[in-house]
């Protein structure tokens, strides 16, 4: 009882069925139900979503296999992308949603699920006969149904293989192909999960991560009914000894499935952004505005700080509503959310979290005379190597261009409206990840004083400051023969205005690399603290 049509949000009785396929991030490996509780945004994604048919297949040798449909609940004590999806489409559409998950960790797009001659684990059929077989019960059971989108996470495993790297492209473009003659919907749509760069693999092998995407982009950017969904900036395990890992963990795969969705809704035509305008533009015509450029990476971003628990922080409850006084925009996650023009200083709605702007503002807030406002771009994914102005073999992941461009903008815009723009200084944290990977470790104090100079000179500030703000380095034994702190602190001893943050008193965070809650808030003060100190 297959419909044809899919895609359109004007059916609200036919049972909506999305398909989710890959390998080990798409299994959602390293994470745990019992961390759910962790991150208040997705509480009660452990419990389950008695509304949603779930059907399963998951694993290699030993697969874990649904008795037919079910209601969906986390399978293995694992965290999948399904979970979240789940939660948000059903929250925004009335027509009831089932989900067939077959995926497997290791498992390559060039073999296992090669669709003309699998082999390994032939992962192509047994996804084949799990869909048919779920699709089979439904017409059995008289349940009218379409095929409304294909979740694809995979790619990590064929840039290993020196065949099937350079031809992910052309696989794809062929998986998706003979998905849509077998399943007999020519119009089925894909959702293609970008490989996280935020991972030690998209450090470490950088070149074949972004061989991968460019298959990857080639096929979306030729495909009207394929769409490349980022993921770069979500959350990622924590692993040990440095930090890094190869997974997304619990808080990534919820935001992994929450990026699935969010494309899923806005193709049936959904907006989910909360308008957030300036009601009335806070500064008088011809006043001068101070404009505060903020940058960095997770920790900038917010990765770990929650809404949620902001309020119960003792006298930090403010931090909660709009300063409509201040103006501001913002690029985050490499552009994943932008605001639309400025916005009154506030929660962004970026998976409920919020970076150390908040408690930065208020802490200046009062001692700084005239206007204020607050400009920040920040990429969780990215390492500081994207941020130099020559960047890396990995164009797409080149942010410097975009950075210059976003703070020309940002003054622009203020001068167009009359204002007088003093840019205050660019706050920049350093990267997180890049202090557990020795290559990067050893290169992370020349390449922030190479972004520092070019800026000032692209932007035509020669004495433009820059406030470099550094949390504890990771300690491990044989990253701490770097030292990466001195070596930040030699670049602000020659320079005048490089100004080294040393923000080595934060509260305690629960794991390496990454800031929580009242740390970020800390952060944000610690930095307000360095401009107080060092203006003249």
């Amino acid at each position: 009882m297959l419909s044809a049509v899919a895609q359109t949000n004007d059916d609200h009785q036919t049972l909506r069925v999305f398909i989710f396929a890959g390998q080990s991030n798409m299994v959602g490996s390293d994470s745990k139900v019992t961390d759910i509780k962790r991150f208040p945004p997705y509480a009660g994604l452990e419990e389950a979503q008695n509304k949603t048919l779930f059907t399963y297949c998951i694993g290699r040798e030993n697969k874990t296999r649904s008795k037919g449909w079910e209601v969906l609940v986390p399978i293995n004590n694992i965290v999948g992308p399904e979970l979240s999806f789940a939660r948000k489409v059903t929250k925004h559409i009335k027509a009831p949603i089932a989900i067939i998950k077959v995926a497997a960790g290791g498992t390559h797009l060039g073999g296992d699920w090669n669709p003309d001659e699998p082999i390994g684990f032939k992962m192509y059929p047994l996804a084949l006969e799990t869909i048919r077989a779920a699709l089979a019960d439904l017409d059995k059971r008289k349940i009218k149904y379409r095929l409304e989108g294909f979740m694809w996470h995979q790619g990590e495993n064929d840039m290993f293989n020196k065949d099937y790297m350079p031809n992910y492209g052309k696989n794809l473009k062929n998986f998706l192909a003979k998905w849509r003659r077998d399943l007999k919907t020519p119009e089925l749509k894909f959702y293609i999960g970008e490989l996280c760069t935020k991972t030690i693999w998209g450090m470490d092998l950088r070149p074949r991560m972004y061989a991968i995407s460019l298959g990857q982009r080639a096929v979306t950017n030729a495909d009207p009914r394929a769409e490349y969904v980022p993921t770069s900036h979500v959350g990622a395990e924590i692993g040990r000894p440095v930090g890094l890992h190869y997974h997304y963990g619990t808080l990534g795969q919820l935001q992994h499935g929450e990026n699935y969705a969010t494309a899923y809704l806005r193709t049936i035509g959904l907006k989910l952004d909360r308008p957030r305008p300036l009601k009335k533009w806070p500064y008088k015509k011809g006043s001068t505005v101070k404009l505060f450029i903020l940058a960095g990476h997770r920790n900038m971003e917010g990765e770990r700080a929650f809404v949620q628990e902001l309020k119960p922080l003792k006298g930090k409850s403010a931090l909660l509503k709009d300063v409509p006084g201040i103006a501001f925009k913002y690029s985050l996650g490499g552009g994943y959310k932008v605001s639309k023009g400025w916005e009154p200083l506030g929660l962004t709605g970026y998976y409920d979290t919020f970076g150390p702007e908040l408690s930065f503002a208020h802490s200046i807030a009062t001692k700084v005379k005239g206007n204020i406002a607050i400009a920040k771009f920040t990429h969780s994914g990215s390492q500081i190597i994207d941020w130099t102005p020559e960047g890396s073999m990995a164009k797409s992941r080149h942010l410097y261009p975009k950075f210059i461009q976003f703070v020309k903008d940002s003054i622009g815009e203020l001068s167009a409206k009359g204002h007088p723009v003093e840019i205050e200084g660019i706050f920049y944290h350093v990267g997180e990840n890049d202090m557990s990977f020795h290559p990067y470790r050893k290169e992370a104090a020349a390449r922030v004083q190479a972004i520092a100079n070019q800026s000032r000179k692209d932007l035509a500030l020669p004495k433009l400051k820059w406030f470099v703000s550094q949390q504890p380095p990771t300690h491990v034994e044989r990253l701490n023969k770097l030292d990466v702190v001195g070596d930040i602190a030699k670049v602000a001893e020659t320079d005048p205005h490089f100004i080294h943050l040393k923000a080595f008193n934060l509260p305690p965070q629960e794991k390496m690399l990454v800031i929580t809650t009242e740390g970020i808030v800390r952060l944000g003060e610690v930095i307000a603290e360095g401009y107080l100190k060092n203006q003249k």
